[in-house]
C-alpha cells in the first residue's frame, strides 16, 4: 500500500499519464486521413486560400475585359463555339498585360502582404513584403502575379458558374430535360441523377480551389522571396548591426566596468578604515564621487554612438591617449601604482585610433585592479614610425586565484583582442618566461585607425 506523499505522487503521475494518453488519442482522431482530407478542402486555411484566389480573379477582370473588347469577343453574331474560344483567347491576352503591370516595384509589397495574410505559404519568413528593387525581383514578381491572376480567374469562373449550376442539379433530382436528352444522344443507358452530378461538380470546384491554392502557397517563397543579391544585402546589414552592437558592448564594458571596479575597491578600502582613519575614508569617498562623475560622462559619450547616424556626424566616443594622466590618477587612489613611460606625440595620433588605444590601456589596467587588487604595474607606450606598441606588466604573485568568476566569464581580454584586430593589429597576453609577471602586449599600425569612429 502506498500512503502519504508517495500516494499523492503516484496519483499525480497516473493523472499525467492519462492526460498524455487522452491528448495522443485526440491527436490521432484529429489527424486521420479523412480528417486531414476534410481540413485540406474545407478548413480555415483552404477558405483563406480560396479568398486569395478570388482576389486574383477580381484583379484579372480589368485586363480580361480590355482584351475582350480588343478581340471583339462580345460580338453576338459569332457562333457559340467561336465565342468561347475568343473568351479563352482574351484570357491569354490579358496575362501579358498583367505581367507588365507587375513590373512596378510596389506590386511585390502588395502581393507579398496578401500572400502572407491569405495564402499561408510554406516558408512564410522567406516571403518579401518590400518593393522589388532589382529587375530580377520584378521579373519574379511578374511571374507570381500572372499565376495568381490565372489561377484566380479559373477558380472564380468555376465558383461563379459551377456552384449555382451544382445547386440547381441537387435541387432537381430527376435532372433537366436538356441534360437527359444529352445523355440519350451520347448513348448513356442510365443517366446519372442530378444530385450526384451536382455533388461531383461541387467537389471539382472545391478540389480545384484547394489544389491551385496549395500550388501558390508552395511557389510564394520562390517567386516572392528575396533574390540572391537581396539576401546578400540583408546579411551585410545584419553584420553591420551586430558589429555596432559589439562595439557598443565593448565601450560599455570598458568605461562602466572600469569605473565600477575602481569604485568597488575604493568603497572596500573606505569601509575598512572608516573608524580608524576617517580622513582616508573621506578621501576615498571623494575619489568615488569623482570616478562616478567621470563614468557618467563616459556613459553619455558611449550612448552618443547610437545617435551618430541621426546627427550625420561622428560623435565623441570617449577619452583619448591624451587623457591617460586622469586614468592613472584614478588608479593611484585605489592603490594601483602605475609606472608609466609614454612616448611623446601620442596627442597627435588620429582621434579614432587614439580612442581605441585608450580603451585597450584602460581595460588592461582594469584587469590589474580587478584580478590583482592594489598592486604595482608598469605601462609602456612607444611610437615607432607608423606603429604603436602598448606593453603592460604586473606581478603574477599578486593575482587572486580564489576570486569568484562572473556569470558568462570575463570579456576584457577578448574585447582587447577585438579592438586590436579592428585596428589591424594583434595582442598577446600571458605570463612572462620567468613566471613572475603577467604581460599584455599590443601592436597597432597607426595608418589603419584614422577612419575609426
Amino acid at each position: 500500500m502506498i500512503t502519504g506523499a508517495g500516494a499523492d505522487r503516484h496519483t499525480d503521475v497516473g493523472t499525467d499519464t492519462d492526460t498524455e494518453n487522452d491528448r495522443e488519442a485526440e491527436n490521432r482522431r484529429g489527424t486521420g486521413p479523412g480528417r486531414r482530407a476534410l481540413r485540406a478542402l474545407f478548413g480555415r486555411q483552404a477558405r483563406l486560400r480560396w479568398v486569395h484566389l478570388v482576389l486574383g480573379g477580381a484583379l484579372l477582370m480589368p485586363y480580361w475585359l480590355l482584351s475582350t473588347v480588343l478581340l471583339g469577343s462580345l460580338d453576338p453574331r459569332k457562333g457559340p463555339l467561336l465565342q468561347v474560344l475568343l473568351y479563352f483567347a482574351a484570357l491569354a491576352a490579358s496575362l501579358p498585360m498583367a505581367a507588365a503591370t507587375a513590373l512596378v516595384p510596389t506590386v511585390r509589397a502588395l502581393e507579398g502582404a496578401a500572400a502572407l495574410a491569405l495564402c499561408a505559404p510554406a516558408r512564410a519568413d522567406e516571403v518579401a513584403t518590400g518593393p522589388a528593387r532589382s529587375w530580377a525581383a520584378r521579373r519574379r514578381t511578374a511571374g507570381w502575379f500572372v499565376l495568381h491572376l490565372a489561377f484566380g480567374g479559373i477558380v472564380s469562373g468555376m465558383t461563379l458558374a459551377g456552384t449555382p449550376f451544382a445547386v440547381m442539379l441537387i435541387l432537381r433530382p430527376t435532372g433537366f430535360e436538356e441534360l437527359t436528352r444529352f445523355w440519350a444522344e451520347h448513348g448513356v443507358p442510365g443517366p446519372l441523377p442530378g444530385p450526384v452530378l451536382g455533388l461531383a461538380l461541387l467537389g471539382l470546384v472545391v478540389g480545384t480551389s484547394a489544389g491551385l491554392g496549395g500550388l501558390l502557397a508552395r511557389w510564394a517563397p520562390v517567386l516572392l522571396g528575396p533574390t540572391p543579391d537581396e539576401r546578400l544585402a540583408a546579411a551585410e546589414r545584419r553584420a553591420t548591426v551586430l558589429a555596432e552592437r559589439n562595439r557598443l558592448a565593448r565601450e560599455l564594458h570598458d568605461s562602466v566596468g572600469h569605473a565600477l571596479s575602481a569604485v568597488g575597491i575604493q568603497a572596500s578600502a573606505a569601509a575598512r578604515v572608516l573608524r580608524t582613519d576617517p580622513e582616508f575614508a573621506a578621501e576615498a569617498l571623494a575619489a568615488i564621487e569623482e570616478t562616478a562623475r567621470s563614468a557618467v560622462a563616459e556613459l553619455d559619450a558611449v550612448l552618443g554612438l547610437l545617435r551618430e547616424e541621426e546627427r550625420g556626424g561622428a560623435a565623441t566616443a570617449g577619452p583619448t591617449l591624451a587623457g591617460l594622466d586622469d586614468l592613472l590618477r584614478q588608479l593611484a587612489r585605489t592603490g594601483v601604482t602605475v609606472d608609466a613611460e609614454l612616448a611623446p606625440g601620442l596627442d597627435r595620433l588620429p582621434p579614432g585610433f587614439s580612442r581605441e588605444s585608450y580603451r585597450i590601456v584602460q581595460e588592461g589596467l582594469t584587469n590589474v585592479l580587478r584580478h590583482a587588487g592594489p598592486a604595482p604595474a608598469r605601462l609602456r607606450i612607444s611610437l615607432t614610425g607608423e606603429r604603436v606598441r602598448i606593453e603592460l606588466t604586473s606581478p603574477l604573485d599578486r593575482l587572486r586565484p580564489s576570486r569568484p568568476g562572473r556569470p558568462g566569464g570575463g570579456r576584457g581580454l577578448r574585447g582587447i583582442g577585438e579592438r586590436a584586430a579592428a585596428l589591424g593589429g594583434d595582442c598577446e597576453a600571458g605570463p612572462t618566461d620567468d613566471g613572475t609577471m603577467w604581460r599584455l602586449a599590443v601592436r597597432l599600425p597607426v595608418g589603419t585607425g584614422g577612419e575609426q569612429r
